[in-house]
């Protein structure tokens, strides 16, 4: 779909997710879940330190379980250098927390760097709404379990 075929509604959505998730990752820096933390390396936001530190408590959601029940596709690297999108596979995730955030920033990576030609769904303007509707729901849900509120919120 091009960008003159992006319904204005689903525009703001995703600016919205953008905005939303890139707090979130303001947040996990902020707090000191960081990817690295030796000094001088890059600040970059810890997921896997998030997940680590909150999978025992984290409790799956129905709109958790509404985005693995159908989860977006992965672009990955096909034949003769071609670009091919498969299922999102949960096989190297150790918790329900580790798959859903692995949903949420697969969501946010595939509509950051686009390429959703040939991906089933991504051309449906549907499919997508429910995708970022349901990423952006999780990370209140995750905002709430780190209680991360006020930096979520903060005005800067």
């Amino acid at each position: 779909m091009s960008k003159h075929q992006v319904p204005n509604k689903l525009s703001q959505l995703a600016f919205e997710f953008f905005y939303w998730f890139s707090r979130f990752e303001f947040c996990l820096k902020e707090n000191g879940y960081l990817k690295s933390e030796k000094a001088g390396d890059r600040a970059e936001p810890g997921w896997g330190a998030f997940v680590g530190a909150f999978a025992q408590k984290y409790e799956l959601c129905a709109i958790a379980c509404e985005l693995l029940a159908a989860p977006p596709d992965r672009q990955v690297v096909g034949a003769n250098k071609s670009l091919d999108w498969r299922p999102l596979r949960f096989d190297s995730c150790g918790s329900d927390l580790e798959k859903v955030v692995l949903s949420v920033k697969t969501v946010r990576n595939n509509l950051f760097h686009g390429g959703k030609h040939g991906a089933a769904g991504w051309d449906d303007p549907q499919r997508t709404h429910s995708l970022i509707t349901l990423s952006y729901k999780v990370l209140e849900n995750l905002v709430e379990l780190a209680d991360f509120r006020a930096d979520y919120e903060r005005r800067y």
